[in-house]
Formats: structure tokens, sequence, C-alpha cells
């Protein structure tokens, strides 16, 4: 039961006065202290070292030394603990010095009484405790606010700017006290978001995870991503957390201008390949044909002007596809039903499934249900992915499931096949002009089909597993 008492501990070296606090103590509350005594201020020292009690009741008077000693010993060790000085008489100067050097209170021996020593060593405890826990937060706030990455700064009811970590001023470049002679709305690079975010703040919804600019000392820019609110609804101080991710969106940047490049490149490598062999037959065929015993032959003379025309128009449809697949295409759209643009694609797709022995599952749902689309367009982007489905089974083993579901107001078509799958490095380029994983192609037919589908102002995304296959779900808005 020892464990549940609160544990104290008397240094006192007169016996009779250990004894009578014990009592009036045990009388007022039996069972919850249990008091140690120690009887010189070496045994004191020694009890202290152990650190295993909760409060120390000390007497002023200890031969040569004083409570005062036991208290700068308390300091020397760096050891915190609620001590209360007890003295033969009251001498305010002895409270006050006592006070200062760390204690939690001063009783006089001769006029104490029980209820009044319970009362002292219970709120000088739980005193202890709060500071301790106070302590330790502000010791755990400090170490956040100190230490943290981000942006932190604190600002009153008047959006003025009343802290700010060491962080905030490295990033914006300003000292300490410049900072605190300004307020949130100097920190923005535009006035428009600078008022924006401070109407923002006021209402009842914090502000978080919004991006902003910033601005620092000489007025270069940060962009930065916030989290602010009210810290005190009654103070009316608010805190604002910041993110520099600048560098981040310069490395992105950079990011996108290489993937660019990488993509112009491609471009130039497919169109450069795809336009030289029509253009070298075209130069053959003129350099043939510019040969006298070539003009005398009519029938010669017409089969090179054939291979010019032909070799033309493979350029031409070259270019138009190409034309075709990125931009933004005039639509004729009128109500159709869904699931007729799903079978007007199946129907033409119908000589490659029966050519390569694939097995057709069609799971279509509502018939009711419209779209507003270009049939034409449609046509080609869902014949687009068939004929990826198809090409990517194997012949005889291949099962290509079509479906169509109504989810709230959109609706849902599902073409699934049993195919290889598509890697994981793919699946991001997928769309991408001029990229195929195909010996034959042009990389162009997924970019058509997904601008085609985007002008519907739908979308369309893939799900797929290296060995198990692939998903194309197309999302469309109901008429």
């Amino acid at each position: 039961m020892k464990d549940t008492y609160k544990q104290i501990l008397m240094i006192d070296d007169d016996e009779d006065d250990f004894f009578l606090v014990n009592s009036l103590l045990q009388d007022v509350a039996p069972g919850q202290y249990h008091i140690e005594w120690a009887s010189t201020y070496e045994k004191g020292l020694e009890a202290i070292e152990k650190k295993e009690h909760e409060l120390y009741l000390v007497d002023y008077r200890l031969g040569k030394y004083t409570g005062l000693d036991i208290l700068r010993h308390f300091k020397e060790m760096e050891y915190e603990a609620p001590v209360i000085m007890l003295t033969g008489k009251g001498d305010y100067a002895i409270d006050n010095e006592a006070m200062m050097a760390g204690a939690s209170d001063y009783l006089v021996k001769g006029e104490i009484t029980g209820p009044e020593l319970e009362r002292a060593i219970r709120y000088g405890i739980m005193e202890f405790a709060h500071l301790r826990a106070i302590a330790e937060n502000r010791k755990k706030y400090f170490g956040i606010f100190e230490k943290s990455h981000d942006l932190i700064i604190l600002a009153d009811c008047n959006k003025n700017i009343i802290d700010a970590n060491p962080i905030a001023e490295k990033k914006l470049q300003y000292s300490r006290d410049e900072l605190l002679t300004m307020n949130l709305k100097h920190l923005f690079l535009q006035e428009v978001q600078a008022l924006q975010f401070l109407l923002e703040i006021c209402e009842d919804d914090a502000i978080v995870q919004k991006e902003y600019a910033f601005k620092n000392k000489h007025g270069q820019k940060l962009d930065v991503v916030v989290n602010a609110s009210k810290l005190d609804e009654q103070l009316g101080t608010f805190l604002c957390v910041a993110e520099d991710i600048t560098e981040k969106k310069r490395e992105e940047q950079e990011k996108r201008q290489q993937e660019k490049f990488v993509v112009s490149g491609r471009i130039a490598r497919v169109i450069a390949h795809e336009v030289r062999n029509p253009l070298t037959n075209i130069l053959l065929a003129v350099g043939q044909f510019r040969q006298e015993d070539a003009l005398k032959d009519v029938e010669d003379s017409q089969s090179y002007l054939d291979i010019i025309e032909r070799n033309c128009t493979r350029i031409n449809q070259l270019v138009t596809e190409l034309l075709q697949s990125t931009r933004m295409m005039e639509l004729h759209l009128h109500e159709v039903p869904v699931n007729q643009l799903v079978n007007k694609a199946l129907a033409l797709a119908e000589d490659r499934l029966q050519l390569n022995g694939i097995q057709l599952i069609t799971r279509l749902g509502n018939h009711g249900v419209t779209v507003m689309a270009d049939d034409e367009k449609m046509n080609i982007a869902l014949l687009n992915i068939l004929i990826n489905a198809i090409e990517a089974m194997e012949p005889g083993k291949g099962v290509l499931t079509v479906s169509t579901e109504e989810n709230g107001g959109k609706i849902n078509i599902y073409i699934t096949d049993n195919g290889a799958g598509i890697p994981e490095e793919n699946k991001a380029r997928l769309f991408d002009p001029f990229f195929t994983s195909k010996n034959k192609g042009t990389g162009l037919g997924l970019t058509s089909t997904q601008n085609i589908i985007i002008n519907h102002r739908g979308s369309i995304d893939v799900d797929s597993t290296v060995g198990v296959g692939t998903q194309f779900i197309i999302s469309l808005p109901k008429s």
C-alpha cells in the first residue's frame, strides 16, 4: 500500500517537530501521505540524491546550515521538486528569501494547523505537477517551433506578427525584430492574394493546403502551401504554417521542360522515320522520270506518277493524324444510346475478333441511357481501344469483356482483356503522342482516343496487371 501514498521527506534536526507534523498530517488525511525523516543536513542531501519523494518539508535551521543551502543544492543538481520551508517563528525576510530561492511555500511551526499543512502539501504537489506539464508542453512547442522546416508565424487579432520561428526569418530574410513590426499582409507578393487570405482566416473554416506567393525582404517570390487558422477564439490570435515549395516547383518545371524535349525528340524521330521512306520513294521516282528513256515510255511514266501520288498521300495522312490526335476538334453532337455506340464499334471489330479466335462477352446495362456524342468520333475512340485489346491477347485464348454501367450522372464503359498487361513504367506514357510498344504503328491511336473523350467532357483511365490483363474505363456524362 506504500506505493499509493504521496512520498514526503522532512529534513529537520528536531525529532519532536517531525512527530508533531506527522501526527497533524495523519489526523487530517490518514493513509494519503507517507513522511520519511532525515535528521541532519547530510542525511537530507543523501535522501534528495535518490529523487524518490514528491515534496520536501525543510526546516530553516539545520545546525550550521539553513534550508536555503538545501534549496541551493536542488539547483546545483538541477533537480526540480516542491519544497515547503518550515521555521520556528514568522519572519518576512526569511519568507521572502525562501520564496526567491525557489521554495513553493513557507510555514511557521508554532502556528501551523493540520488542515493548513495538508492544504499546503496538496497544493504544492498539484502546482508543481501543473507547472511541470506546462514546462514540458512549452519544451515540445518550442522544439517544434524552433526546429520546424516550415515557416511558423503567429499573429494577433489585427493580423500583426507577434512571433516567427527561425526558418521564417531565414526564408523571408528579415530579422526577428523586423518581422515583429510587420502585418501578415506584408508577406504576400500580390495584394489581391493578401486581402483574400485575411478575409478567409477570419471565417470559421481554417485555410488548409492552399497555395500562395510570398515575397522575401528583397522582393523575391516564394511559393508556399499555407495552413492557417485561429489559435485562440477569445484573444483572436492566428497561427500560420507555410511550407516553402519554391524549389519543388522549380524542379517540377524543369522536369516538365525535360519531358517536353523528350516528347519533341520522339515526335521528330517518328516523323523523320515515317516521312523519309515515302520521300525517298518520291525522289527515286522523280529521278527515273527525268531520264529521257522514261519520258518516251508512257507506261513507265504513269508508274512513276502513281508512286509519287501514293507517297504524297501517305505523308498527308501522317500529318493529318498528328494534327487530329492533339488539337481541339469540332464535334457534331447529338443524343445517342451508349449501347448503340458500343455495338457499332464491336461490329467493326468483328472480323479481327474472329480472325484471332477471341471470345467476346458483353454485359450492357440500361439500354435507354444516352450520351451527347459525335458518334463518328466516338466510334474511332472505341475502335482504337478494342483493336489494342485484341492485339494484346494471345490468338485462340483471348477473352474480351465489354460492359456498360450507369453511375450517378455518368455512364461508364469497361473494355477488359486477358492479355499480357501493361508494365508499370509504360502506364504514365500510354497516351503520349508517338509512344508505342508495338513493332509497327505510329503511337497516335490512344492519343487520338484520349483527345476525343476529353472533347466529349469525359475521362479515360487504365487499370492493368502484367500477366493478368488490362481494363480501360471510359466515363461520359449522361445527356
